[in-house]
């Protein structure tokens, strides 16, 4: 099956080559103009990622992305945008993007952004869980996270980060590591869009009533914990 992506840009000019080339690569892709437009897109549509534009006529990206998290959309989003102010990137990260393209960029590192993107809607079909059927579950195959039968939604980079935690619990997960396994090669933001990505996983973990905490481990990483019994 053809992965799909959506781009969401007002602009001919530059949605065009967008298109042209991500259909070179074999993807499935739809174009739209507006966020309204994008948000209807994206909740009849299985996507595996949103290319987004923040600087849309009606609305702006950044509220899109909100509402289509908000909705449930599980596929990642990627923002692209002339706002490349590390401020910027905190703010679209903590909204639900999973990645931040400054304008101009080129087509080949857009490109290697969305392959890197979907290579992480791929794993294993085995489920991690800490053997407690009320207690955290997650369908690597799927990649799904439960809270005994409730789904919990995330984005891709905090399910990333999620798994690899999982992967250790109550082993300390180093920050580089982290970095380094989560965001690719080509990522040269600051290291507190991981800490964005912490925060959002812990709250939505607390929401969700997991008993296992996120914890920092200081200079270190961090640490996915069982609580004593």
């Amino acid at each position: 099956m053809e992965q799909r992506v959506l781009v969401v840009e007002d602009e001919e000019d530059i949605a065009f080559p967008l298109v042209r080339t991500l259909e070179r690569e074999g993807y499935d892709v739809a174009w739209v103009d507006s966020g309204e437009k994008a948000l209807a897109d994206v909740a009849g549509t299985p996507t595996d990622v949103m290319i987004l534009d923040l600087g849309l006529p009606d609305m702006d990206g950044l509220e899109v992305c909100k509402k289509a998290r908000e909705a449930g959309f599980g596929g990642a989003i990627m923002i692209v945008t002339a706002r490349a102010g590390e401020l910027d990137r905190v703010v679209g990260l903590d909204t639900g993007a999973d990645d931040y393209l400054s304008k101009p960029f080129g087509l080949a590192e857009l490109q290697a952004r969305v392959r890197a993107l979907l290579r992480r809607t791929h794993g294993s079909p085995r489920e991690e869980t800490n053997g407690d059927p009320d207690g955290l579950h997650i369908d690597v195959a799927a990649r799904r996270v439960f809270a005994g039968e409730t789904e919990v939604p995330l984005t891709g980079k905090e399910f990333d980060v999620l798994n690899i935690l999982v992967a250790n619990r109550d082993k300390v997960v180093s920050r580089g590591r982290l970095m380094a396994d989560v965001w690719d090669e080509n990522w040269y933001g600051s290291t507190k869009t991981l800490d964005v990505t912490i925060g959002r996983l812990r709250q939505k973990l607390d929401t969700a009533g997991v008993s296992e905490k996120v914890v920092a481990v200081r200079g270190v990483g961090f640490r996915l914990e069982i609580p004593s019994a």
